[in-house]
């Protein structure tokens, strides 16, 4: 970790040098160059106390209770150019313990590492390879970029990240983007050992205007060894509407199945439906309340082992407010609860639902 910290110091403090020599007198070019941070502290309560500190298998963000701690902080550099780009991120944190769990040494601590060039000369069509941002999902694991401080349940149960190809293009009305992807799994940077198969995204997102997003994603491969070869094939759907000035919605319908055996013609389905409003009295204040449904009752992604499965509603309400242009105050209240009693307990008690507070610190240097 010291090597990976001293690293990161070495690359901002070279790429810093670097921008400042390239920055161009006339006006309205930005350097090529850039260095960005991100700083995510929280705490987070759990009201039904356990005897760890670990949330739920399914939750990945702000996932230790009853303490300070650091979610994600990363430290990133990148380069802007005509016909080349490329982006390179340290980062550590719970979110990186919870997420990067599966990969081996150093790559644990890989956020973003990606280059890309442009194949085309008159139209906007770049080639991406490396470690990037999932197409999936309209929920980030920059905290400060959503509307709510803890992740949906669709969001934490879909990829944050991944690794491959990927061929873009934008239209010169930038109102079209159209991807398609070569992938080593679902949010994987190493492939699993035993799997030979490859994975395919693909993203259509139409802006029509300032005010819309409508966006659909898809992914489809198989995240288990060859000998155990289930094909899974996902959907993710959503919009994001600005309703005049002060509000804001975002709805998503997400659906996947799984086959259940190998060769199998027989599915396993999940769905999830997800909205948020969000409104905003002021420059500086952000209210959001979020409802959604997780319907997972074979286990195809989120496993309980109980009669129902995973079958979960979940409510919150957050609070935002920008003490500075780089730093917000965050404070949200959730309840999750599912038809089994899934949720721990002290010792072995079990109950059908939880209710936690979560505040947040965040910091955004770019």
């Amino acid at each position: 970790m010291k090597t990976l910290i001293l690293s990161a110091l070495a690359i901002a403090s070279i790429l810093h040098a670097n921008a400042q020599d390239s920055t161009v007198a006339v006006a309205g070019n930005a350097p090529p160059f850039a260095v960005s941070a991100y700083v995510e502290s929280y705490y987070l309560q759990d009201f039904r106390k356990t005897d760890s500190h670990t949330m739920p298998g399914f939750i990945y963000n702000h996932s230790r209770t009853g303490e300070v701690n650091l979610n994600l902080a990363f430290l990133k550099g990148s380069y802007t150019g005509d016909r080349v780009r490329a982006n390179l991120a340290l980062a550590a944190g719970t979110y990186m313990n919870a997420n990067y769990a599966a990969e081996p040494g150093v790559l644990k601590n890989v956020f973003e590492a990606n280059a890309g060039v442009k194949i085309s000369k008159k139209h906007n069509l770049w080639l991406d390879a490396g470690i990037m941002p999932s197409h999936i999902g309209f929920e980030s694991a920059i905290g400060k970029d959503n509307w709510a401080l803890t992740r949906s349940l669709v969001a934490e149960n879909t990829p944050y990240f991944e690794t491959g190809l990927k061929l873009g293009y934008t239209t010169q009305d930038t109102k079209w983007y159209l991807s398609a992807m070569y992938l080593n799994g679902w949010q994987r940077i190493q492939r699993l050992d035993g799997n030979s198969t490859p994975a395919f995204g693909t993203q259509v997102t139409f802006k029509p205007n300032a005010a819309v997003t409508l966006n659909y994603s898809t992914f489809i491969g198989s995240d288990k060894a060859d000998s155990t070869r289930q094909m899974r094939y996902y959907h993710n759907i959503y919009g994001v509407f600005q309703l005049g000035g002060k509000w804001g919605l975002t709805t998503g319908f997400d659906i996947g199945s799984e086959q259940k055996a190998k060769h199998s013609s027989a599915y396993n389905i999940v769905y999830v439906p997800v909205m948020i409003l969000r409104f905003s009295p002021s420059s500086k204040i952000n209210i959001a309340a979020r409802g959604e449904y997780y319907h997972d009752q074979n286990g195809v992604i989120i496993a309980t082992g109980t009669d129902n499965g995973f079958q979960t509603f979940g409510t919150s309400l957050n609070f935002d407010y920008q003490i500075t242009p780089q730093v917000i105050w965050r404070i949200e209240a959730r309840n999750l609860s599912s038809r089994d009693a899934i949720f721990s307990g002290r010792s072995t008690e079990l109950s059908k639902s939880k209710t936690y507070l979560t505040t947040a610190l965040t910091f955004a240097l770019n």
